[in-house]
Protein backbone atom coordinates (compact mmCIF):
# COMPACT_ATOMS: atom_id res chain seq x y z
CA UNK A 1 0.00 0.00 0.00
CA UNK A 2 1.79 3.88 -1.01
CA UNK A 3 0.08 6.24 1.18
CA UNK A 4 0.14 9.96 -0.40
CA UNK A 5 0.09 12.93 1.96
CA UNK A 6 -3.20 15.11 1.32
CA UNK A 7 -0.43 18.01 0.13
CA UNK A 8 1.23 15.91 -2.21
CA UNK A 9 -2.45 15.34 -4.22
CA UNK A 10 -2.13 16.84 -7.63
CA UNK A 11 -4.66 16.70 -11.06
CA UNK A 12 -4.81 13.22 -11.60
CA UNK A 13 -3.85 11.28 -8.92
CA UNK A 14 -5.26 8.00 -8.16
CA UNK A 15 -6.65 7.31 -4.43
CA UNK A 16 -9.01 5.35 -2.45
CA UNK A 17 -11.10 7.44 -0.54
CA UNK A 18 -13.78 5.88 1.84
CA UNK A 19 -12.78 2.28 0.40
CA UNK A 20 -13.64 3.35 -3.32
CA UNK A 21 -11.03 4.72 -6.16
CA UNK A 22 -10.58 8.05 -7.48
CA UNK A 23 -9.48 10.56 -9.50
CA UNK A 24 -8.42 14.02 -7.94
CA UNK A 25 -9.99 16.25 -10.83
CA UNK A 26 -9.19 19.36 -9.29
CA UNK A 27 -6.73 20.28 -6.63
CA UNK A 28 -6.67 23.74 -4.22
CA UNK A 29 -4.49 24.41 -1.33
CA UNK A 30 -6.42 26.90 0.91
CA UNK A 31 -5.17 28.95 3.91
CA UNK A 32 -7.73 31.18 5.30
CA UNK A 33 -6.73 34.16 7.20
CA UNK A 34 -5.75 32.51 11.21
CA UNK A 35 -7.49 29.12 10.12
CA UNK A 36 -5.49 26.06 9.85
CA UNK A 37 -4.80 25.08 5.32
CA UNK A 38 -6.83 22.30 4.23
CA UNK A 39 -7.33 20.89 0.86
CA UNK A 40 -10.21 21.65 -1.40
CA UNK A 41 -10.68 18.97 -4.24
CA UNK A 42 -13.06 17.60 -6.81
CA UNK A 43 -12.45 13.41 -6.87
CA UNK A 44 -14.35 11.36 -9.32
CA UNK A 45 -15.35 7.78 -8.80
CA UNK A 46 -13.29 5.76 -11.13
CA UNK A 47 -15.97 3.08 -10.76
CA UNK A 48 -19.66 4.87 -11.46
CA UNK A 49 -18.29 8.22 -12.52
CA UNK A 50 -19.78 10.15 -9.64
CA UNK A 51 -18.07 13.52 -8.19
CA UNK A 52 -17.94 14.66 -5.25
CA UNK A 53 -16.06 17.60 -3.78
CA UNK A 54 -13.59 16.54 -0.48
CA UNK A 55 -12.10 19.22 2.32
CA UNK A 56 -8.92 17.40 3.68
CA UNK A 57 -6.53 18.28 6.45
CA UNK A 58 -3.05 18.78 5.11
CA UNK A 59 -1.88 15.85 7.62
CA UNK A 60 -4.22 13.76 6.21
CA UNK A 61 -2.68 10.81 3.96
CA UNK A 62 -4.58 8.40 1.80
CA UNK A 63 -3.93 5.26 0.02
CA UNK A 64 -2.12 5.78 -3.46
CA UNK A 65 -4.09 3.30 -6.24
CA UNK A 66 -1.73 2.17 -9.14
CA UNK A 67 -3.34 1.77 -12.31
CA UNK A 68 -2.47 -0.64 -15.18
CA UNK A 69 -2.92 0.99 -18.60
CA UNK A 70 -2.69 -1.36 -22.01
CA UNK A 71 -2.46 -0.68 -25.23
CA UNK A 72 -5.48 -1.17 -27.29
CA UNK A 73 -6.72 -0.13 -30.62
CA UNK A 74 -10.35 1.51 -30.89
CA UNK A 75 -12.36 -0.97 -33.62
CA UNK A 76 -16.07 0.78 -33.48
CA UNK A 77 -18.79 2.15 -32.08
CA UNK A 78 -22.00 0.58 -31.30
CA UNK A 79 -25.38 1.64 -28.84
CA UNK A 80 -23.11 -0.30 -26.23
CA UNK A 81 -20.11 2.00 -26.29
CA UNK A 82 -16.43 2.41 -27.89
CA UNK A 83 -15.02 -1.38 -28.59
CA UNK A 84 -11.62 -1.93 -27.94
CA UNK A 85 -9.24 -4.65 -28.91
CA UNK A 86 -6.21 -5.35 -26.52
CA UNK A 87 -3.61 -5.76 -29.05
CA UNK A 88 -1.73 -8.34 -27.16
CA UNK A 89 -4.53 -10.67 -26.05
CA UNK A 90 -7.30 -9.70 -28.63
CA UNK A 91 -9.33 -9.10 -25.96
CA UNK A 92 -12.26 -6.83 -27.03
CA UNK A 93 -13.61 -4.55 -23.96
CA UNK A 94 -16.42 -2.09 -24.08
CA UNK A 95 -16.35 1.54 -22.45
CA UNK A 96 -19.12 3.96 -22.82
CA UNK A 97 -19.26 7.38 -23.61
CA UNK A 98 -18.88 8.63 -19.34
CA UNK A 99 -15.86 6.37 -19.11
CA UNK A 100 -13.90 8.32 -21.69
CA UNK A 101 -15.02 11.38 -20.89
CA UNK A 102 -13.83 14.35 -22.86
CA UNK A 103 -11.77 11.92 -25.04
CA UNK A 104 -14.63 10.36 -27.08
CA UNK A 105 -14.69 13.21 -29.73
CA UNK A 106 -11.31 12.59 -30.67
CA UNK A 107 -11.40 8.60 -30.85
CA UNK A 108 -10.91 7.75 -34.23
CA UNK A 109 -11.05 3.92 -35.96
CA UNK A 110 -7.69 1.65 -35.81
CA UNK A 111 -6.55 4.71 -33.20
CA UNK A 112 -4.09 3.23 -30.60
CA UNK A 113 -4.46 4.46 -27.23
CA UNK A 114 -3.34 3.51 -23.70
CA UNK A 115 -5.90 2.25 -21.78
CA UNK A 116 -6.38 2.29 -18.06
CA UNK A 117 -7.52 -0.89 -16.38
CA UNK A 118 -8.43 -0.90 -12.15
CA UNK A 119 -8.78 -4.69 -10.95
CA UNK A 120 -9.14 -6.06 -14.61
CA UNK A 121 -11.72 -3.77 -15.52
CA UNK A 122 -11.36 -0.88 -17.98
CA UNK A 123 -12.15 2.61 -17.01
CA UNK A 124 -10.62 5.60 -19.27
CA UNK A 125 -8.59 6.03 -22.03
CA UNK A 126 -5.17 8.46 -22.44
CA UNK A 127 -5.25 9.57 -25.43
CA UNK A 128 -1.84 10.36 -28.14
CA UNK A 129 0.01 13.58 -27.25
CA UNK A 130 -0.66 14.60 -30.92
CA UNK A 131 -3.72 13.67 -33.46
CA UNK A 132 -3.53 14.36 -37.16
CA UNK A 133 -6.68 15.44 -37.68
CA UNK A 134 -9.12 17.36 -41.34
CA UNK A 135 -10.46 20.47 -40.81
CA UNK A 136 -14.13 20.67 -41.63
CA UNK A 137 -14.24 23.99 -42.58
CA UNK A 138 -12.72 27.89 -41.70
CA UNK A 139 -12.70 30.91 -42.96
CA UNK A 140 -11.04 30.97 -46.67
CA UNK A 141 -7.09 31.78 -46.74
CA UNK A 142 -6.35 34.84 -47.31
CA UNK A 143 -3.43 35.58 -49.88
CA UNK A 144 -0.64 37.18 -48.50
CA UNK A 145 -1.88 37.40 -44.54
CA UNK A 146 0.95 36.13 -42.32
CA UNK A 147 0.95 33.74 -39.42
CA UNK A 148 1.66 36.44 -37.07
CA UNK A 149 -1.70 37.85 -37.26
CA UNK A 150 -4.16 36.43 -34.99
CA UNK A 151 -5.71 32.92 -35.14
CA UNK A 152 -9.22 32.02 -36.78
CA UNK A 153 -11.73 29.18 -35.61
CA UNK A 154 -11.83 26.06 -37.30
CA UNK A 155 -14.43 23.05 -36.97
CA UNK A 156 -12.37 19.83 -37.08
CA UNK A 157 -14.24 16.95 -38.82
CA UNK A 158 -15.36 15.50 -35.43
CA UNK A 159 -16.78 18.73 -34.45
CA UNK A 160 -14.58 20.10 -32.33
CA UNK A 161 -13.35 23.69 -32.45
CA UNK A 162 -9.96 25.12 -32.72
CA UNK A 163 -8.41 28.50 -33.61
CA UNK A 164 -5.93 27.95 -36.36
CA UNK A 165 -3.41 30.28 -37.96
CA UNK A 166 -4.88 32.40 -40.81
CA UNK A 167 -3.01 30.56 -43.79
CA UNK A 168 -4.55 26.97 -43.20
CA UNK A 169 -7.52 26.62 -44.99
CA UNK A 170 -10.80 24.06 -45.02
CA UNK A 171 -10.15 20.43 -46.09
CA UNK A 172 -6.22 20.42 -44.92
CA UNK A 173 -4.79 17.92 -42.31
CA UNK A 174 -3.25 19.98 -39.10
CA UNK A 175 -1.86 18.22 -35.86
CA UNK A 176 -3.67 18.85 -32.81
CA UNK A 177 -3.20 18.69 -28.87
CA UNK A 178 -6.39 16.62 -27.62
CA UNK A 179 -5.89 17.57 -24.09
CA UNK A 180 -5.90 21.53 -24.81
CA UNK A 181 -7.66 21.56 -28.12
CA UNK A 182 -4.61 23.56 -29.53
CA UNK A 183 -3.35 23.40 -33.03
CA UNK A 184 -0.09 22.49 -33.07
CA UNK A 185 0.90 22.97 -37.03
CA UNK A 186 0.30 21.50 -40.48
CA UNK A 187 1.11 17.80 -41.57
CA UNK A 188 2.91 18.12 -45.15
Amino acid sequence: MAVIHANDLRKGTLINYEGAPYRVMTFEHRTPGNLRAFIQCKLRNLLDGTQRDVRLATSDTLERIHMETREMDFLYFDTNGHIFMDIESYEQYTLDAEALGDAAVWIAENMRVQVEVLEGKPIGVELPKVIEIEIKETEPVVKGQSAARSAKPAILTNGVRVMVPPFVGSGERIRVDPSENRYIDRVK
